[in-house]
Order: C-alpha cells, then structure tokens, then sequence
C-alpha cells in the first residue's frame, strides 16, 4: 500500500479545482525518488521545520531589538503565526494545506539578526545588494546542507520568493501565504508595542478601526474572514476593496508610528554597526569564515561579498553580538 499515492487521490477528489495538487508539481531541480508516505509539500514542510536556519529563527528579532520580556515576538513565532493564519485560509478555501504550510514557514529562513535594520544595512554595504527573500530562497537551495540545499518543489521556492508586499505568487497557497504575512506582524507588532507602551490601542484612528475592529482578535477575525469570503471558489486569493484599503493605511500608520519610533529602534544604530563591523572584518580576512564558506569561494566560485553576507545573515541576534566581542572587545589579561 502507498500512502501518498493514496493522499494524492484525495487531494484530486477532494480539493478546489483551483489547488496546487502534489501530483502535479512542477518538481525539484534534482530528482529524487519519491517518498512513500508523503506528498512531495508535506515532505518540503518537513525539511524546513528540520533545517537549521529554521532553528535559528527563535534568536532572532522580529520588531523590537532586545526586548525584556518573554511576550515579544521573535522571527520564528511570528513564522508560526503566519503558518497558522495560512492554513486556517487554505483549508476553508480547500486549497493544499502543506503546500500553504511550507511556503510560510519557510518565507523568513533568510532574515538577518536584528530584523529590518540588519538587511537593511547588509543591503547598504554589500555590492550585489540584499533583501531577505531572496536570500530565503538561497537558504533553501544553496546554504542549508553544507551546499547541497533542501531540494524543495518550484512551488514552494516561488512562494517563498514572491511573500513580499511587491511580490505576485505563481499559486494561490503563495498568495495566501503573502496577505498571512501581512495580517500576522501587523496585528502581534500591534500587540507588542502595546505591551512595550510605545502605542495604545486608541491611538490607532478610527478610520482604521471602525474597519478592522479595536482589538488585536477583532482584527484577526475580520481580515482572515475577509479573505475566505471574497476568495471562495475564485481563482485568485482577495480581500473586500474596504478590508483591503484599511489593512493598507494601518499598515503605514504602524511603519511611522511603531516601526520608526525612536523609543522602540533606540538601539538599532549600534546593532548596524556591529553588522559592519563583522563584514569589514569578514571581507579583509575571508580565511576567517567557517570551512563550509570557504568552500563556497573556492569550489564554487561564490563572490567574496555574498559568501560574506551568507554568513552575517545567517546569524542569530546572540551570536553576531559574542561574535563581535570575541574579535573586537578586550579581554582580561589571564597568567
């Protein structure tokens, strides 16, 4: 008896006509012989959440750098919720729940440490440039394995490239998964600057609020409603005009109210130029890097420049910052 053969058949029975079916994946760059229990989605989710870079996440910022205080989001449980948001969306579409699953928790395996502020910086100073969903995808397909990647489906790489607000997924799980996103920071990142008495929830106008609700569930419950109806057996994944515009402006409102707040990114100057610091240290003394980053360079042919921001990226909060002690900061002088 073959168990994915047999969820293949639901899947084709059972799902919208508008799903991603795992029998008709567009496949991964290098064949392998399929799995017996598992659809090829479920099995890309499995490798994600058994990666390393996905272990990462728990030490790294989402908004607030440094937060004390065990309640604030970190980049994996803002991942989780955003796999949560998804699914709830994908099953009551009945679109394929581990395709949708694995594009989630796999769209930020590629953020710097210190959130925003870290890809922003690598960004400045890298020539080639960088933005955490690409380098999400490079996670998956070069870095993860000591250079062999996870070999994920087209599908879910696509999903994982295109979650950004510019971004315009080949399917409707990487749609779902790209206004998930935006629902989920959008509300904890509410939540937590509440709790961090940077905002209250009055400050929030009213425009937005007699639209979306006054409370972080009211919020959550009407976007994600939102979707499912205006979705419903359609081919493409919407929110009402009204819904949609509000989500928008709130989202603005937040970026000069919370994300540029002075008291909330107080620290994130230092946090750059610690970044800095340990690429212009990286970029005189490559012979530096870990072995398998030297590998990269010398083997593959990789740029100096991205092998050192492969690097830096990769980093949680905690190590970039014992990092640059161990190559920066005096040590006591010991007989």
């Amino acid at each position: 008896m073959n168990i994915r053969e047999t969820m293949e058949q639901w899947e084709r029975e059972n799902l919208s006509p508008y799903a991603s079916l795992s029998s008709e994946t567009k496949g991964r760059d290098r064949w392998e012989e399929p799995c017996d229990i598992r659809p090829v989605y479920q099995r890309d989710r499995d490798r994600i959440i058994h990666c390393k870079a996905f272990r990462r996440l728990k030490h790294k910022t989402q908004v607030f750098l440094a937060p004390e205080g065990d309640h604030y989001r970190t980049r994996l449980t803002h991942t989780l919720e955003v796999s949560q948001i998804a699914r709830t969306v994908a099953a009551a579409l009945r679109l394929n729940e581990s395709l949708t699953e694995a594009i989630a928790l796999g769209h930020d395996l590629g953020h710097t440490p210190f959130g925003h502020a870290g890809e922003y910086i690598l960004n400045e100073i890298c020539e080639e440039g960088f933005s955490h969903y690409k380098q999400s995808v490079r996670v998956v397909e070069v870095l993860e394995k000591k250079g062999e990647g996870l070999n994920l489906t087209w599908e879910v790489r696509d999903g994982i490239l295109n979650h950004r607000t510019s971004g315009n997924p080949s399917t409707l799980e990487g749609k779902i998964v790209r206004f998930s996103d935006k629902i989920a920071y959008i509300n904890h990142d509410i939540d937590d600057a509440i709790r961090g008495k940077i905002i209250k929830e009055n400050d929030i106008p009213k425009v937005y609020s007699d639209v979306l609700g006054t409370s972080v569930k009211e919020r959550l419950d009407i976007m994600i409603h939102d979707i499912i109806r205006n979705s419903l057996d359609k081919p493409d994944i919407v929110m009402s005009p009204g819904v949609e515009s509000a989500m928008k402006n709130l989202r603005r409102w937040m970026f000069e109210n919370v994300y540029k707040n002075p008291a909330a990114k107080s620290e994130e100057y230092k946090a750059q130029q610690l970044i800095v610091r340990l690429y212009e240290y990286y970029m005189k003394l490559p012979e530096e890097l870990p072995e398998e980053f030297i590998v990269m360079m010398e083997e593959r042919g990789e740029k100096r420049e991205r092998v050192v921001c492969d690097y830096i990226a990769g980093m949680s909060d905690s190590y970039a910052i014992d990092k640059f002690e161990e190559l920066f900061v005096p040590k006591a002088w010991k007989v």
